[in-house]
């Protein structure tokens, strides 16, 4: 299954993406990002891509060398390293930065990676796979109190007690090691309105663990402040997330950065999030939680 990039034509128009330009894609995917902006910026842009997932990287590379051989290069990695990962040479260089949050349609869809319960799959969850610890780990050695905390700040389940009391319990008669499994636990010991709910039950404790296993929120707004630092005058960030932890950082940092540069009345960024039409939705269901801020670097 392709990846179907969120948002792509407000990510290439919210850039302002130019020929010549040089740009970073700090979450490479399918490549569906990249690709775009590539295309835009021809016949002489560049683009930097950094991915968590090789395996990620290696299909965008099959996507693009053919048409693009020499106007990019990847990273395997953190996008939160990309000072360590990219040699860039100074600050005020790069004209566009797009960061997707959220899990590709690929990582989804193939079972043996464990991060969706729709199909069984061992409990894993790692974007990298080159990482030790994987979600059955936190599934099966957390003290209950830990797991019900992080399944209640990362999910904002409400049922977060009752949810990890039930996998404790279960645990101890053998480890939960499929993505059915844990799901299945989940599902029996919640009440029955919830149970049989608009979404499945399961779904903000997968995203909870997944976040975890991953430490997906770890240092964003440190990343955002800092990748901010390396836009040329007029370069925009566009971030996209999928879930109010996410967007809520992002928010509280554009604002962080927009107040300490209050006395420039050009100052330009988006207020309010930019979401997926109707017809986009319709044609990519993954989309529909998907929110794009972009803020602009005016000095």
């Amino acid at each position: 299954m392709s990846h179907i990039p969120v948002l792509l034509n407000e990510v290439v128009s919210y850039l302002k993406v130019k020929p010549g330009g040089i740009y970073i894609d700090c979450t490479v995917g399918g490549g569906g990002h990249s690709e775009a902006i590539l295309e835009q910026s021809s016949p002489g842009g560049f683009l930097f891509g950094i991915d968590k997932d090789q395996s990620a990287l290696d299909l965008a590379n099959q996507r693009l060398r053919e048409k693009f051989e020499g106007r990019y290069r990847f990273f395997h990695g953190d996008y939160k390293d990309f000072q360590q990962l990219i040699d860039l040479d100074k600050k005020g260089d790069i004209h566009g930065v797009v960061a997707d949050l959220g899990v590709s349609s690929m990582q989804l869809s193939a079972p043996e990676r464990g991060f969706s319960f729709q199909k069984d799959g061992p409990l894993d969850m790692r974007m990298d796979l080159s990482r030790p610890v994987k979600a059955s780990d936190l599934v099966n050695d957390l003290p209950v109190r830990e797991l019900a905390d992080l399944i209640r700040t990362y999910g904002e389940e409400r049922y977060a007690n009752q949810i990890a009391r039930a996998i404790v319990r279960a645990r101890e008669e053998s480890p939960i090691l499929t993505t059915a499994g844990l799901a299945g636990i989940i599902k029996e010991n919640v009440p029955p309105a919830y149970r049989y709910g608009r979404i499945h039950p399961a779904t903000r404790t997968f995203q909870a663990i997944r976040i975890a296993v991953n430490r997906e929120l770890e240092s964003l707004s440190e990343f955002i402040k800092n990748i901010f630092q390396y836009l040329a005058p007029g370069g925009r960030l566009a971030v996209i997330s999928f879930h109010s932890l996410e967007d809520r950082i992002v928010k509280r940092t554009f604002l962080s950065l927009i107040q300490k540069k209050k006395k420039d009345p050009d100052f330009q960024w988006t207020k309010k999030p930019v979401c997926p039409s109707e017809e986009e939705v319709e044609s990519n269901p993954a989309s529909r939680s998907a929110k794009l801020r972009v803020i602009e670097r005016r000095l």
